[in-house]
Order: C-alpha cells, then sequence, then structure tokens
C-alpha cells in the first residue's frame, strides 16, 4: 500500500503555498452555508428530493430547488471520512489518500489522439483505451489510472461499459470512471465484483471509484444524483467535482467563484451523506477562470493554480481528501 510523501505540510522552513488564512477560509465557508440555505441548489432527480427532504432539506417540487440548512451540511461533512483507500488490481498499487499525500493520476476524457502510425490527428477507438492503459499501468509516476479517453467506435449508450472493460483488462492500477449514469455504475461495479472474485472481497478492497460533475452554477442534474447515490449504496469512492468557471458560471471574483464552487460540491457530499452515513467521497475539482475573449476554460494559467490551492485548502479544513485538475 503506497503513502506517498505530503505537501503543503506546515514546517519551519521550506517553500510552501499558502492561498486562505483560517479566517478566510472561515469566511468562504459560512458564505457557502448562507448560499445554500438561502439560495439553495436545484435538484433534477425525484429520488434526490425524496432524500434531501426526509433529510431536513426545504424542497420546492415546483421549482426543484432545494434549500439546505447549515447544520444539515455540517453534519454531512463531519460524516464523510477523512481518509479512503483506492485500491488496485494487484495491492501493490494500493492508495491511502488522507491529509496532505499526494498522488498523482493522467489526464482523463481526451477527445482525439495522435495516431502513432500514420501521425492522424483522429477520433480515440476502443483499441486506443486498451493501449493507453497499459501504457499507464508502466508508468511509476502515475499512482492510479483515468480513462485517457473515450472510445468513438461503439455504441455511445453504453460507451462508459466500453471504457471500464478497456481499462479494467489492461492495468493492475486502481480505475476510476465517469459512469454516466447510475444504471451503468452498477454495470461496472458488477465488473469490479468479477475481478475481485466475490462481493464480499470487493466490499474489502474496491477496485473502481466514479467521479461526476455538478452544472455550474449550482445544479445536481439527474444523471450526477444518480451516480452520487449509486455510488453511496454500494460503499464506493466518488469524486464529486466542479468545474466553475470565474467569469463565466462563477462570480469573477476568486472568493465568489469559490464560494459557488464549495456549495456545488458540499451539496453533492450532503446528498452522499444523506443516501448512506460515512459513503466514501473526494471533494473534486476542475475549476478554472474564464478567458473572457475566447470565453474558454484556462487551464495551466496562474488563475487556475491560485484556485486550485484554495480548493485543496478547503479540502483540508473539511479532512477530506481532495482531488485538483492541473493545467
Amino acid at each position: 500500500m503506497k503513502r506517498n510523501l505530503h505537501a503543503g505540510i506546515q514546517l519551519n522552513g521550506g517553500l510552501s503555498l499558502n492561498i486562505l488564512t483560517d479566517d478566510e477560509v472561515n469566511q468562504i465557508h459560512l458564505g457557502t452555508l448562507e448560499l445554500l440555505d438561502q439560495t439553495g441548489v436545484f435538484v433534477e432527480d425525484d429520488k434526490a428530493l425524496d432524500c434531501f427532504e426526509k433529510g431536513g432539506a426545504r424542497v420546492d417540487r415546483d421549482t426543484k430547488m432545494v434549500q439546505i440548512p447549515p447544520y444539515l451540511v455540517e453534519e454531512a461533512i463531519r460524516s464523510a471520512p477523512s481518509k479512503v483507500i483506492l485500491a488496485g488490481r494487484d495491492p501493490k498499487h494500493d492508495l491511502v489518500l488522507e491529509s496532505t499525500r499526494i498522488h498523482f493520476t493522467n489526464f482523463s476524457e481526451g477527445v482525439k489522439i495522435n495516431d502513432l502510425q500514420t501521425g492522424e490527428n483522429r477520433n480515440p477507438v476502443k483499441q486506443d483505451l486498451v493501449e493507453t492503459a497499459r501504457v499507464i499501468d508502466y508508468l511509476d509516476e502515475i499512482n492510479f489510472c483515468e480513462k485517457a479517453l473515450g472510445a468513438h467506435d461503439v455504441n455511445q449508450g453504453s460507451v462508459p461499459l466500453h471504457n471500464a472493460e478497456a481499462y479494467l483488462s489492461n492495468t493492475t492500477k486502481h480505475c476510476a470512471f465517469g459512469p454516466g449514469n447510475g444504471k451503468l455504475l452498477n454495470k461496472i461495479v458488477e465488473m469490479g465484483v468479477a475481478i475481485a472474485g466475490g462481493i464480499k472481497e470487493f466490499r474489502k478492497r474496491p477496485l473502481v471509484s466514479f467521479a461526476t460533475c455538478p452544472i455550474s452554477p449550482l445544479k445536481l442534474i439527474s444523471d450526477c444524483c444518480e451516480i452520487i447515490m449509486e455510488a453511496a449504496k454500494n460503499n464506493v469512492v466518488c469524486n464529486i467535482l466542479s468545474m466553475a468557471m470565474s467569469g463565466g458560471t462563477a462570480p469573477v471574483t476568486t472568493a465568489g467563484t469559490l464560494v459557488t464552487h464549495n456549495a456545488e460540491i458540499l451539496s453533492g457530499i450532503t446528498l452522499s451523506q444523506l443516501t448512506r452515513k460515512g459513503a466514501p467521497v473526494i471533494y473534486g475539482s476542475s475549476t478554472t477562470a474564464m478567458d473572457l475573449k475566447l470565453a474558454a476554460a484556462v487551464v495551466g494559467s496562474p488563475e487556475c493554480a491560485l484556485i486550485s490551492a484554495a480548493v485543496a485548502r478547503l479540502a483540508k479544513h473539511y479532512l477530506l481528501p481532495s482531488y485538483v485538475a492541473g493545467g
């Protein structure tokens, strides 16, 4: 089991990037609680609405707006585990996510690939997933796998299953997938159970985890709700990841963006914990700024670095493992 080195811990000397003070973190937290309580989030899925209402949130069935009281959000934060294990097909690749330990994964969701034989920049096919999985499996610097591409030569209604089959068959590392919806998530879990050798073995060491994104600003659409709830029911890790854009789908200020981002993640974590208390989650981010000339998300930018560092600081404040996209 790998316990990688720490980053961002307080030392007497050395380099660190401290974006937010404790007081600033608290202000963002309080602003988030106010936003969730007074404005709320749009929740599209009826079962998720039932879950929130049963848990104590105020639900408007006509508008599908859910106002979540502060105590409910803070209870969810406390019940979510501070440490999760990402199990690999080979136990030597098991990872401990906790506190400030740093691990690395590959970029996910590439839309094109350069053909090694022809040099053509083309749409990826399933065989490309097989080959990229083998490359990722070989590289010691990459600790777990996300699917680098999506297969374009298969039925797109079931493409998450093809993506999962290609990766699970060609790497011994932990695999994380965007499953598309709750039904396909359960099918991918069945694959993991078969590989693990049965449900008992899978529950001890889940070989797969999942990711889903709220829609900014402040929307939990049906597929997102399904993934959060089904992951919780299966007790597998769910990376709830916001893609808010400062100046686009979030306020132009960094503080305003962080409040919007935080509200989206914490509403998803609340849904997870109302579904199954103690369900493992990751506080995720691909939040960045918008290029105001091109109306495009900017990554690899100073703004992205500042937002990512602040997001990691918020997750640390909540004692939750975090996932931060790079550029």
